[in-house]
C-alpha cells in the first residue's frame, strides 16, 4: 500500500520519451493547424494563430512531461502562468474550439497516450472536415441586411412593407436612426431578410430604390458563410 502510494509522486521518464512525445505532438499540431487553414472562412486569416497551434501543442506537451506528478510543480506552473496577460481577444468560435483541440492533444501527447492522441487528432479533425464541408450549422436561407436611406419628408405612409413583402419571405426592422441636417432630413432604416430567391436580390434593390423619397439602397450578407 506504502510502495503504491510513493509510485504516485514518483515520475521517471528518459530522453527517448521525450524526443517521441514531442514529436508526436509536433505531428498531430501539423494535422490540427493544417486542417484549421483548410477549413478558415472568415475574412481575418492569420497565419501567426495558425502556426501557433503547432507550437501550443508542442509546448502543453513539454509542460505535462515537467510536471509529471509533481504537485509543488503544478502550482509552481501555475502561478508563473498567471504572470502572463493574455490582452488578444479570440472573436471566433472556431478558433477557441483549435485552441483546446491542440491543448487536448498536447496533454495525451506529454503522458505518452500515443493512442489516444494520433487517433483523437484524426477523427475528430475528420469529423469537423465533414460538418465544415456539408455547412451543417448554415440556415437553409440566409439573411440579408437591407439598408435603406430616405428622405423623411417625402416617404408616403407605410413606404417599404409592400415591397418586401413582394420580394421576402421574412422581414424584420432592427434599426431606424437620422442622418443629417434638420433642413435636409434622411432616415436609415435597416432590415433583416430572408429572399424568396436570392437571385431576387438586385430586383428588391432597384424596387426599393425607385420609390419615392429613396436615396440610396444596399443589400448586405455574410461572406464568412
Amino acid at each position: 500500500m506504502t510502495e503504491d502510494f510513493q509510485s504516485l509522486f514518483i515520475f521517471s521518464i528518459t530522453a527517448k520519451d521525450v524526443v517521441a512525445n514531442i514529436l508526436i505532438a509536433m505531428c498531430c499540431g501539423i494535422f490540427i493547424s493544417l486542417l484549421y487553414k483548410y477549413t478558415y472562412k472568415g475574412l481575418n486569416y492569420s497565419a501567426a494563430f495558425t502556426v501557433s497551434l503547432i507550437m501550443l501543442t508542442m509546448i502543453t506537451a513539454i509542460v505535462i512531461m515537467v510536471i509529471g506528478n509533481n504537485l509543488a510543480r503544478a502550482f509552481g506552473m501555475v502561478g508563473a502562468m498567471s504572470i502572463i496577460r493574455f490582452r488578444t481577444a479570440v472573436k471566433d468560435a472556431s478558433d477557441i474550439m483549435f485552441i483546446f483541440f491542440a491543448l487536448s492533444i498536447g496533454l495525451a501527447s506529454g503522458v505518452k497516450l500515443y493512442s489516444i492522441a494520433i487517433f483523437g487528432t484524426i477523427f475528430i479533425g475528420l469529423v469537423y472536415l465533414v460538418v465544415s464541408q456539408l455547412n451543417f450549422a448554415l440556415p437553409q436561407k440566409r439573411e440579408f441586411l437591407l439598408q435603406i436611406i430616405a428622405h423623411e419628408n417625402q416617404l408616403p405612409e407605410d413606404p417599404f412593407m409592400q415591397t418586401l413583402k413582394k420580394f421576402c419571405g421574412k422581414t424584420k426592422l432592427v434599426n431606424v436612426k437620422t442622418l443629417g441636417e434638420e433642413d435636409n432630413q434622411l432616415m436609415e432604416f435597416s432590415y433583416y431578410v430572408n429572399m424568396r430567391d436570392e437571385k431576387l436580390g438586385p430586383g428588391l434593390v432597384s424596387a426599393i430604390k425607385n420609390l419615392q423619397g429613396v436615396v440610396q439602397t444596399n443589400l448586405f450578407f455574410d461572406e464568412t458563410n
